[in-house]
């Protein structure tokens, strides 16, 4: 059984590299097109270990891309994944083009009509991973702190919740991650907070006051959640992070490597997350399996 074949949309972005460099390592076949944004270059290289050339097809020609997807999918069957790391405003979109191209795929692109996009994907019958972050490590703590709202709720009762993100310039969006970490707190009894009180860093100054090593300036993820109580006296801050992209870019590797043994499984389950990834993990089968996908 030959490896899995990747597509990768968001090239030539910084994302868009670090995710294919990931799958390379890995042994699977960084596919030869990949899609893009309008305006960009038709065609790129990526370097890992060897020179990857990658003919790139913009979201300006949609009848193209259409044409790309499709006939990935006839070479490569369910072999095939696409990881899409775009812009925010293109997540609705791109989701229905790979469902009319009958593509499995991992979606790491934050933004966008979520419930649009879940609701799209599951009614679609395509194998997918949809999670805004793929940090495994952060998504653990994302759960965690599910989890402790769940058994503990009103724990944190009256304190004042402050949180502030920092990302690279080119993420427009405000982290999903911290948006999810937030609805835990607010499971936990923090005083009344909503999405846009969260502090977004994205100029040169700020970012190094808050920390962020300047030859990270383009490729980080800084949070800070303090919550302190209502006369001062007690605070409690939770914290990650995170200089460079490499952590994600395995971890998209990992779903990568999941969707597409699923998708071999005729899985009945077709719609997944970073979660169930984390929970298959410590599984001894799962190890074995994806040896398989990756030298079989």
């Amino acid at each position: 059984m030959a490896g899995v074949v990747v597509c990768v949309s968001g090239l030539p972005g910084a994302m868009g590299h670090e995710v294919s460099q990931a799958c390379i390592r890995r042994g699977m076949t960084l596919a030869p097109v990949g899609l893009t944004g309008p305006g960009m270059p038709g065609q790129c290289e990526v370097v890992e270990a060897g020179s990857y050339p990658v003919k790139l097809v913009g979201s300006d020609q949609p009848a193209a891309q259409k044409q790309a997807l499709e006939e990935l999918k006839a070479a490569h069957g369910d072999k095939l994944v696409i990881i899409d790391f775009t812009h925010p405003s293109a997540v609705n979109a791109n989701a229905e083009l790979y469902a009319a191209a009958g593509v499995n795929f991992v979606f790491g692109t934050t933004g966008g009509d979520r419930d649009a996009l879940m609701k799209s994907t599951e009614q679609s019958g395509v194998y997918a991973v949809i999670a805004p972050n793929m940090g495994k490590q952060i998504v653990a703590l994302q759960a965690t702190m599910e989890r402790m709202a769940r058994d503990f709720p009103g724990a944190f009762a009256g304190y004042k919740l402050e949180v502030t993100e920092s990302h690279q310039k080119t993420k427009a969006d405000t982290s999903g991650t911290a948006k999810d970490i937030v609805k835990s707190f607010q499971g936990l009894g923090v005083d009344a907070f909503s999405h846009e009180q969260i502090t977004k860093l994205r100029d040169d100054a700020s970012q190094r006051a808050f920390g962020v090593p300047e030859e990270f300036a383009n490729g980080h993820a800084f949070h800070t959640y303090t919550l302190t109580s209502s006369d001062g006296s007690v605070q409690f801050q939770f914290k990650h992070n995170v200089c460079g992209r490499r952590t994600y870019g395995e971890g998209v590797a990992d779903a990568v490597q999941f969707i597409a043994s699923k998708a071999m499984e005729k899985s009945s389950k077709k719609v997944y997350n970073m979660i169930d990834i984390l929970e298959a993990a410590s599984q001894p089968s799962y190890f074995e399996s994806h040896r398989c996908l990756d030298s079989c």
